[in-house]
């Protein structure tokens, strides 16, 4: 990946497209650790951030050759289903009409300058008008200073359980490899519901 050397004013946002894929897949691994993102997964997921045509996933590019620079991946509310690590009891709002906020990632050198902030506002808005009324969240609590939980909750996000051991699995059996933990991955994740 090449260097970056953007300031704010030099980062533009379009909708997830394909063309976007390599670089994201690049900067996804970079940031969360080898095989978190695969081009397969990322096809997937682009599919998933569709409901009645409407794309609720961004990214962030730089300079005019459009270099990834950060990423918002949304799930809409039709296109997911909750899991073990979900508690649809506890969200306070119609389990039919929460999205999914699958990862937020920006590059370490554009971190601070408010490019995760600028995409959840952007796939919010793309969310509700697909018609959803909240959006759900793993965050993982081992980020840097504990960033991720404190980027989600300025931004309006609610906790509603801790799970540890969220990314076991991936780590076990689909090859991923954490970037904090020795061996297989033991971080928690924070289930968190941001209402809209």
């Amino acid at each position: 990946m090449k260097s970056i050397s953007s300031t704010k004013s030099d980062v533009h946002y379009a909708p997830l497209a394909p063309e976007y894929f390599e670089g994201i897949v690049t900067l996804g691994n970079q940031v969360h650790g080898d095989n978190y993102l695969t081009l397969d997964l990322i096809t997937q997921y682009y599919t998933q951030s569709f409901h009645d045509g409407i794309n609720a996933s961004w990214v962030a590019l730089s300079g005019t050759d459009d270099q990834v620079v950060g990423f918002r991946l949304t799930f809409a509310h039709s296109q997911w289903q909750t899991d073990k690590w979900c508690s649809p009891d506890m969200w306070p709002v119609d389990k039919n009409k929460v999205c999914y906020f699958k990862c937020n990632t920006v590059s370490p050198a554009m971190q601070g300058l408010g490019i995760g902030s600028i995409l959840l506002e952007k796939s919010i808005t793309q969310a509700k008008a697909q018609g959803a009324v909240a959006g759900l969240a793993h965050i993982w609590l081992a980020s840097p200073g504990n960033s991720a939980f404190k980027y989600f909750a300025k931004n309006g996000g609610e906790l509603i359980k801790k799970h540890p051991n969220k990314w076991r699995y991936a780590s076990i059996h689909e090859n991923y490899d954490c970037p904090v933990c020795e061996g297989y991955c033991e971080c928690e994740g924070a289930e968190m519901l941001l209402r809209f």
